[in-house]
């Protein structure tokens, strides 16, 4: 090989190793440029868009209970369920309360109408021939409106100091009712008609009081007075005077 060959050969040698050290500092030492992460890369590493994947976009924390309590406090259950003793004080409540100043009418018996007594009605007290020994109670309504007669009447004779029991079967079936003008009777057993009873005298006034408490009333007897004893009764009201006389 001539000189000229040989310093030929070592020229491009020298050319070939300058390349090679250029491209290795402008690499990153493999020979390739370094384009940082590829696309795919930067997708995965980016958070999801809950939007972009069709997902609820998150609320916080306090608006489902907040939506929650006002769904509550507008729910109808809470007009009869146990729930709603704070809603029936304005509601419900208030009509019960309403019922109960309802069921007042009538003194506290329960019944449709005022309880008559002797402020709105007149009574009588008769004799009868048959039966033997009673007395006969006539109560008329005297006022405007309808009044109920209940219970039996309160009898007081003369200056006793105690009134006579009512016979229990004598008790009407539903509650008697005077419409104005009307009359309700009462039988009053005077006495034994054997002569069985006891403790007998003759009593010349009489006052019946009614089941409210309100005014009585002062029937007048026979000048000559009733006779009664310990065997002294009288009936429920009723509203046909036959039943007040078959005890």
């Amino acid at each position: 090989m001539s000189a000229r060959t040989a310093r030929t050969r070592l020229l491009a040698a020298s050319t070939i190793a300058l390349t090679a050290f250029a491209l290795t500092a402008c690499g990153n030492g493999s020979g390739v440029r370094d384009e940082g992460p590829s696309a795919a890369a930067r997708s995965s590493a980016r958070p999801s868009d809950p939007a972009a994947d069709g997902g609820t976009t998150a609320k916080p924390a306090g608006t489902g209970t907040t939506t929650g309590s006002t769904n509550g406090s507008k729910g109808t259950g809470t007009t009869t369920g146990s729930s709603g003793g704070s809603t029936g004080k304005n509601g419900a409540g208030s009509t019960g309360g309403s019922g109960d100043s309802a069921g007042k009418t009538g003194a506290g018996t329960g019944t449709r109408n005022v309880v008559c007594d002797g402020a709105t009605t007149r009574t009588s007290a008769t004799v009868v021939s048959r039966p033997l020994n009673h007395l006969l109670l006539t109560v008329t309504n005297t006022g405007a409106k309808n009044c109920d007669l209940t219970g039996y009447p309160i009898a007081r004779f003369g200056e006793a100091q105690s009134v006579p029991p009512v016979a229990e079967e004598t008790h009407p079936q539903a509650v008697v009712t005077l419409a104005p003008g009307e009359s309700g009777y009462a039988g009053v057993l005077l006495s034994a008609a054997d002569g069985s009873g006891g403790n007998g005298y003759t009593a010349r006034t009489l006052e019946i009081g009614f089941a409210a408490e309100g005014r009585t009333a002062r029937p007048a007897l026979p000048a000559k007075g009733v006779y009664v004893d310990d065997k002294l009764t009288v009936t429920y009201w009723q509203q046909d005077l036959d039943d007040a006389l078959a005890y």
